[in-house]
């Protein structure tokens, strides 16, 4: 099972001077993507958003950067919201990325969890559902073949034009991310494409059922069950003790839930919500080397999935600690797993 991370590259949305801000949060995440590397992660993902607690709003520069810094590190966004952006231009972007990193690109495509861009691009949220899946069927066409025919309704139609330059690894890699809608999951089935799937709130082990729904969609399409990859990107953190690891992220993770939870009509988290979600069934991946190891373990068991990806930099989290967390994790919770997971293998295997 790969090993990874994810971040949306959190800022101040206060701050006054935001240009500063963001430059600060930019050379401390490509100090982060560099530890990751040289610490044996296999992946590194970063969120497109277009709002003012987030630095990101271009995953393939920012990943371009990282790859001059890097040398083994899987590059992905996390995701490219596909809906509001131009296929062609997401290809053209991951694929010069890919280049520049010795084919270390991945996208991953999605609708996203926020609708600023949709408005800032000239789009509209009556069309949410099927800009996606045009674009989707665009930037498919676009992978598969350097000269592309196609038209749909909500883009100018392509004839017979190629797309360059073309990546290194072709197929260039595409996930679909999903937060749980069974026919976003069903669809990503039925595309025998690699599904990342969102965990971040309730108990992960109601979310076995999508996973079944997934496989079995790919099925009845007739799918390669051997391109059928999955991911599961959740929030945690990892602390020499369980005790400083909860402590440490409490205050940021709150902040940032309640924040966007005024926005949307949630009621405010607290220190018991918080605990419960850090509990072995919740939803946070929080805790001492160890104890993360063996969540993340007992969550492969469950929803055998190919990569797991965990999101440590939330909110205000001081750049210390989470380079600090990044090194454990590497170092510490990574072997455990691999450890774990292989001796599952041959106990299974009965040898």
């Amino acid at each position: 099972m790969e090993l990874g991370l994810y971040t949306f590259a959190d800022v101040d949305p206060t701050a006054t001077d935001k240009g500063a801000e963001a430059r600060r949060r930019l050379a401390h995440l490509l100090e982060e993507i560099e530890l990751a590397d040289q610490v044996g992660l296999d992946v590194f993902g970063l969120g497109e958003h277009h709002r003012p607690d987030y630095a990101v709003s271009a995953p393939a520069v920012v990943l371009a950067a990282a790859a001059a810094r890097t040398s083994r590190i899987r590059l992905t966004s996390a995701v490219t919201v596909l809906s509001s952006d131009d296929p062609v231009r997401v290809f053209q972007q991951f694929a010069t990325l890919d280049l520049l990193s010795n084919g270390r690109a991945e996208i991953m495509a999605g609708r996203g969890s926020f609708i600023e861009s949709f408005p800032l691009f000239g789009q509209s949220l009556d069309d949410y559902d099927q800009l996606f899946v045009e674009k989707l069927d665009l930037l498919l066409a676009i992978r598969e073949s350097e000269k592309v025919t196609w038209a749909g309704e909500m883009r100018p139609a392509i004839n017979d034009r190629g797309v360059y330059p073309r990546p290194l690894k072709n197929p260039l890699p595409l996930w679909i991310a999903v937060g749980g809608t069974p026919q976003s999951v069903a669809r990503a089935g039925a595309l025998g494409l690699p599904m990342a799937l969102a965990i971040i709130g309730g108990e992960p082990r109601r979310f076995a059922p999508l996973f079944d729904l997934y496989r079995e969609a790919a099925r009845r399409a007739g799918q390669d069950p051997h391109k059928l990859k999955t991911s599961i990107n959740v929030h945690g953190f990892i602390a020499d003790t369980t005790e400083e690891a909860a402590d440490q992220f409490y205050g940021p993770q709150a902040e940032v839930m309640n924040r966007i939870g005024r926005e949307r009509g949630w009621g405010p988290t607290n220190r018991a919500h918080f605990d419960q979600a850090r509990s072995p069934t919740g939803n946070l991946f929080l805790g001492d080397p160890e104890s993360v190891a063996r969540k993340i373990v007992a969550h492969q068991r469950l929803f055998h999935n190919d990569r797991f990806l965990l999101q440590m930099a939330i909110g205000p989290m001081p750049h210390d600690q989470i380079m600090h967390g990044i090194e454990l994790y590497g170092t510490k919770v990574a072997p455990m797993v691999r450890e774990m997971l292989a001796e599952g293998r041959q106990q299974a295997s009965g040898s």
